[in-house]
Parts: C-alpha cells; structure tokens; sequence
C-alpha cells in the first residue's frame, strides 16, 4: 500500500516552492518516514526552521512549526526544548543558516548536548539568495561572491559537530533516501543532540553556474564525494582528500543532555545545594 505522505502535511501550502529537482523534498519525505516509523503524535513534533530554501521545511509539515530568524534556529530550539522536554524537537537549517551566521548557536547546541535533532540540509552554497559563497562551497567554485573562483577552507560539518560536543553525528545524501530514513531513525532514538549533515543538490544555483547544468549532474558530483565509513576508514590519508563518509559517524550513549543536567540544577536551587551532575 502506497505511503500516505498528505497524513503529515499541510496539503493546502503545495506545491512546493522548491525548484524542480531539488533535494529539499527528498529530504522531506525521508524525515516524514522516520517520523512514521518512529510513531510520535505529530501533536508532540515541533519542527524548527531557519532562513533559505530550508525554512520552507516549517510550512510543509503539519505538526508544530516555527520559523525563526535568520541562523536563529538552535537558540528558538533551545528554548523549546527547555520548556517542553517530552516533546521531540527537529531543528532543520541551511549550511549558510547553520554553520555562518548561525555557527555559533550550533556549536553551543552541540557543546550542551540538548536534545535535539538538527539537520543540516548541505548544498554548498547560498541558494536561496542566489549563489553567494558558503562555508561549506568547495574550493575553487564560482558563486556571485567569489567569480573568480573560491579560495576559503571549507568547513567539514560534522567534525565540527563532534568536536563541539554533539553526542550523535551522522552524514548521509538524497542519493540514499532509504539509507537517510534509518540514520534519522536512529538519530532522534538517540538522547542528546543528533546532528545530521544531509548533502543536497543545488542545481539551480550551485550546478548550472559550476557546469553541472542538471539536477543528475549535480547529484553525479556528490556521488564521487562521498563513501561508506568503513571504506573511508580503510584510505590513506591522501586518499581520504575531498572524500565524505556516510553513516553514522559518532554514537555517545554516556553524554549527560542538557535538559536533565538543567532539572538537577532546579532541583539544587529548589534544596538551596549544589547541583551534583
């Protein structure tokens, strides 16, 4: 029997104001899969937006939606998830909105280890606003900001989510959208911050201007990036250049989250003794 995706949306907002192709809706229909399978009351789902063609997640679903300001995203999150602990918070941003403007807040989710789930929809560039340079645009790209080529580091997403602190780090593409579906699964089972680094396809904006002139071609380029973490695990180190590996890459059962070290510290104050965490 075919899977009924209009059960967990606002049917009345589509279409979708996506380009043609883009990986957005992939990614839309894996997150509403794992929401299935994990079998939450959609009443109990709050869906966090930012700014770009990621914060159009919030309009689509039918749950809890907010959409917040620009990279703004974490710190909306935060606070409600601090208000509601019970409920399941999924934060979905841009890697413009989440790692620029918004690095900040990310890095303090991931260093408090609150749980949320927050994916980063990664397409390597500004789309929305029509192709500046991202932080995570590889280096010699054309974008508007950068027409004679990208010269700044590129930021590895999810490294830098485990090395702030995320309990949960995972990386996945639109090529596998089943493959997605289980790591999202297994990410929002998890206690803490689950960070999801989710490589996209802009074709429109990132492809067309880099001679990939088609959604397929765009996808084609992601496909030679990316590598199963065991096969990555087995490279040299020069082989390992420019290649991403997939799956679940960081899994801390251990880590203490933020909203049951913030409960010991209200129960100290409620006692007037220091907090033992």
């Amino acid at each position: 029997m075919a899977f009924n995706y209009d059960k967990y949306l606002r049917t009345d907002k589509l279409p979708t104001l996506w380009c043609w192709g883009c990986g957005d809706g992939v990614i839309l229909k894996s997150v509403i899969r794992a929401i299935d399978k994990m079998g939450w009351d959609m009443d109990d789902v709050c869906i966090v937006s930012g700014i770009g063609c990621s914060g159009r997640f919030s309009s689509y679903i039918d749950c809890n939606t907010v959409h917040t300001t620009h990279g703004r995203a974490i710190a909306y999150a935060t606070g409600i998830k601090l208000a509601n602990p019970d409920k399941h918070v999924i934060v979905v941003t841009g890697d413009g909105d989440g790692l620029a403007i918004g690095g900040n807040h990310t890095i303090h989710g991931c260093r408090r280890n609150i749980d949320l789930n927050h994916i980063v929809i990664n397409n390597f560039i500004y789309g929305l606003t029509n192709s500046q340079t991202s932080p995570t645009t590889p280096k010699g790209m054309w974008t508007v900001t950068a027409q004679y080529g990208n010269v700044d580091p590129t930021f590895d997403a999810a490294k830098l989510a485990d090395a702030a602190g995320a309990s949960f780090v995972a990386r996945e593409s639109v090529l596998d959208p089943k493959k997605m579906e289980k790591v999202l699964i297994e990410g929002f089972k998890h206690k803490g911050y689950s960070f999801f680094d989710i490589f996209s396809n802009c074709h429109i904006n990132l492809g067309r201007k880099n001679k990939m002139g088609e959604a397929k071609q765009t996808l084609d380029w992601i496909d030679s990036r990316i590598i199963s973490k065991k096969k990555f695990d087995a490279l040299s180190d020069e082989e390992k250049v420019g290649k991403f590996p997939l799956g679940v890459l960081k899994k801390d059962e251990e880590a203490l989250e933020y909203c049951e070290a913030y409960s010991k510290v209200i129960e100290a104050a409620q006692n007037k003794t220091k907090v033992q965490l």
